[in-house]
């Protein structure tokens, strides 16, 4: 008796475990049940209905080669037809993946049996979440790089429906202020599919470097990407002396993104103009309003110089550069800044001058005739830009004059942007500076910090973040995601950077993707504790180890 009782007391115990695994899944999926058993993983045949596309089945050949190395059993797959009438007939074994058109972009749907595993979807995307959500329900060690054939590798008996509540789920990254290599991007890239993101947002170009080589002005990079010195901590009047640099050649940049899209990553571009733009002007002095001297700033914060936009050689620059920009980045948006760009020159600038009196343009109760000069820079480069069937992104600033309609606002000043350009009809992007800056520092001590932005931004004020706040809610189709920053000013090393971006981006991933009603930090927080840090750990990042 005693043992039929504790045979009882074990499966329980089973079943617990295996119902607390999938309720750790991060981020949380929309619907997720529980059931009885588990799946046992011995080398599973794996098979993909041949209706997939050849994107999608790659998806699976890497799950499969990721799982072979680290169970010791070897997944083979293979694309027989006839697969849906073996599921429907109820004689399916092993993992089987299969293609329904009823399913939204990027949902899935998991059915685990004993005998076998169906996951549905529709695209690339969908079957790329599908077996994250796999990943996440097998032991943490299918992220790292070797063999442990000790783990109990199982899948437990449920039933999952996913789908993302935002279509637009972002990470940035500043490339300009510090460069990171083509190794640290695609890594960072990793983490950011992990969690199901899909909107990479590349900062190209600032102040302080270019970094994208534009074959058509070669001395963006030759001059343009390095600076003498930097900075030291956060002392403005301080240089170290040491000259910096670096850039991404063209083919660099193909090579991202495509490993990109394999991860169902769209690459934003940002270019940001008319403002931090000193590099540029480093390189190509007669594009600024007083031809120069000019310098790569060694400083953080805003420079007064900034392209002359009264001349037409600055827009024949800037067409060259966003024309090579269109043709190395296939997704369908690119972002041309706008924002932090000081009027001072142009007050004083003849040419500019002369440009608000040709365009008509004068100060009123809103704004002023220069920031109006900057409008007419944005629409004639959005109009530019869609004869390359480009839609544009653009800071919160771009709202201030007048605004080009099929415009994107990315809200950085808090929430108002967005509901400002919802209210408009345009989409927008919350990128709150309260919740979304993940330069600032993870504790309210910011000196037992790394040195970063000396601004607090807690774990739980990234979990608070409502995308909908101030939205009146027949607008609200109108806020299209949400995006976290890592502006790298004060970030120089791989470590660091990883450091500043983990674990707030998996809070993140859960705004992005659940909905409101099934958010909830506490249940948040322990599945870090219990799971995230885990997967993290063997996937090899550095990340704050406390909340």
């Amino acid at each position: 008796m005693r043992r039929i009782l504790l045979s009882i007391c074990l499966l329980s115990l089973s079943f617990i475990a295996l119902a607390g695994t999938i309720d750790q899944i991060i981020p949380k999926p929309q619907s997720a049940t529980i059931l009885k058993g588990e799946m046992r993983i011995k080398g599973p045949a794996i098979k993909c209905d041949p209706a997939m596309d050849q994107m999608s089945i790659e998806v699976v050949k890497k799950f499969a080669g990721k799982l072979s190395l680290v169970s010791g059993y070897t997944s083979s797959v293979s694309t027989p037809v006839g697969l849906h009438s073996v599921v429907d007939g109820g004689s399916a074994k092993g993992i089987i993946f299969l293609k329904d058109s009823s399913l939204d972009k990027e949902a899935y749907r998991i059915s685990i049996g004993e005998k076998a595993a169906i996951i549905r979807a529709n695209d690339q995307n969908g079957f790329l979440y599908a077996v994250q959500t796999i990943m996440q329900l097998l032991p943490e060690s299918i992220y790292g790089k070797k063999p442990s054939t000790s783990e109990r590798w199982a899948l437990p008996c449920c039933e999952i429906s996913d789908s993302p509540r935002f279509a637009y789920r972002g990470m940035h990254l500043d490339s300009a202020r510090h460069f990171w290599s083509v190794e640290q991007v695609k890594k960072y890239l990793d983490v950011m599919a992990y969690f199901k993101l899909n909107r990479f947002h590349w900062h190209l170009s600032d102040d302080q470097g270019w970094r994208i080589e534009i074959k058509s002005y070669p001395d963006l990079t030759r001059i343009g990407s390095f600076r003498e010195g930097t900075m030291i901590g956060r002392s403005f009047s301080s240089n170290d002396n040491i000259r910096y640099g670096g850039h991404y050649t063209q083919e660099q940049i193909k090579d991202v993104v495509n490993y990109a899209a394999r991860l169902g990553i769209e690459v934003v571009p940002e270019i940001d103009l008319p403002g931090h733009m000193l590099a540029a002007l480093t390189a190509y002095p007669h594009l600024g309003c007083t031809g120069g001297p000019y310098a790569t700033w060694t400083k953080w914060g805003v420079s007064d110089q900034v392209l002359c936009v009264g001349k037409e050689s600055t827009f024949e620059f800037l067409e060259a550069v966003l024309g090579e920009v269109a043709e190395l980045f296939p997704g369908r948006y690119v972002h041309i800044g706008g924002d932090e760009c000081p009027k001072t020159e142009w007050e004083k600038c003849p040419d500019c001058q002369a440009k608000i009196a040709e365009l008509g343009l004068a100060d009123d109760e809103h704004y002023s005739a220069e920031q109006y000069l900057q409008s007419y820079v944005t629409r004639r480069m959005q109009d530019y830009l869609a004869t390359k069937g480009k839609k544009i992104i653009g800071w919160d600033e771009i709202l201030e004059g007048s605004i080009g309609e099929g415009a994107t606002v990315m809200s950085w000043r808090g929430a108002v942007g967005a509901q400002k350009a919802a209210s408009m009809g345009l989409d927008a992007i919350l990128t709150p500076g309260s919740n979304c800056y993940f330069d600032y520092c993870q504790s309210e001590d910011t000196e037992s910090e790394p040195v970063s932005f000396p601004a607090t931004l807690l774990i739980e004020k990234v979990y608070a973040l409502d995308p909908f706040e101030g939205i009146d809610e027949d607008k609200r189709h109108h806020i299209i995601g949400v995006q976290g920053n890592l502006w790298t000013e004060y970030i120089k090393t791989p470590e660091h950077l990883e450091y500043m971006l983990l674990p707030r981006l998996l809070a993140l991933s859960e705004v992005q993707w659940c909905t409101a009603e099934n958010r909830d930090y506490g249940r948040f927080t322990e599945s870090l504790e219990n799971h995230g840090y885990k997967i993290l750990e063997k996937a090899g990042y550095n990340y704050r180890k406390n909340l």
